[in-house]
């Protein structure tokens, strides 16, 4: 485990162990969890995406609580994209790009208040999220991919892309939504 590149994000690097069939690895364990300040229990949902090549989805996350999430990808590799939207943040507004892939299996902990995302790199990727709060549909918020304000570099062309992506709003948006108190 490492320190990851935002405040309260962590990176998990296991060891995987490879012979003539392929690898066995551990994704998750109760005790490394602890040790870093995460409760095991506090997580209450495992989901999974697929994305073909090029698809982004993202920028989500939530307010009020927030949402934690330890996020992994088990099939290809992807460009993950975390952006600090915790205003009193010393990383507030940062942008932090990690791949994730299923060679190395590094899980990034994307702790609560920050905005997630990711680019498919390969032809396929599965990436998986285990997540500590049920969804709760009136805290999401969304900052759009190509935001300028943000200046993310995204490696491939954009194959695909959801609507409500691309009808996010803006970081600055987001921003004064968040001093203003009304999504917070």
């Amino acid at each position: 485990m490492t320190s990851g590149p935002l405040q309260g994000v962590l990176l998990f690097t296991p060891t995987p162990h490879h012979d003539d069939r392929g690898f066995f690895t551990r994704t998750f364990e109760c005790a490394l969890a602890l040790e870093y300040g995460l409760d095991p229990c506090a997580f209450v949902q495992d989901s999974q995406s697929r994305s073909r090549g090029g698809t982004i989805r993202g920028l989500h996350g939530r307010v009020g609580r927030g949402e934690g999430k330890l996020v992994r990808c088990a099939r290809g590799a992807v460009l993950d994209v975390l952006v600090d939207a915790r205003p009193r943040s010393p990383d507030f507004g940062q942008v932090a790009r990690i791949r994730l892939d299923d060679v190395d299996l590094v899980q990034v902990y994307v702790p609560p208040g920050l905005l997630h995302g990711f680019q498919a790199l390969t032809e396929w990727a599965d990436v998986c999220y285990r997540i500590d709060r049920e969804h709760d549909p009136t805290e999401d918020v969304a900052v759009r991919y190509d935001d300028p304000a943000l200046a993310i570099t995204w490696p491939l062309e954009v194959t695909a892309i959801s609507r409500r992506d691309l009808e996010a709003g803006t970081w600055d948006d987001l921003v004064r939504q968040l001093h203003a108190g009304t999504r917070v």
